[in-house]
């Protein structure tokens, strides 16, 4: 079976009560940019921007912000 990487933003959003264009405004990364990541339309992952996010959102624990899961 296979596997593909997930990005939780949605869900980190969600439980911190922040909005999409908050965090694009806290770690200088393009809204449209998270857009793509949220809804899992981007292919590869800028491990800077995992690290922005990390920092924006308190996050010490990488497994917070992405998970790898069985593909459908």
């Amino acid at each position: 079976m296979n596997k593909k990487v997930v990005v939780k933003i949605k869900n980190l959003l969600k439980e911190r009560d922040i909005s999409l264009r908050e965090l694009s405004r806290l770690t200088d990364i393009r809204h449209a940019t998270l857009s793509e990541l949220s809804n899992h339309k981007r292919q590869n992952i800028n491990f800077q921007h995992l690290e922005k996010i990390a920092v924006a959102l308190d996050i010490t624990d990488i497994r917070e912000i992405i998970d790898l899961v069985d593909e459908e």
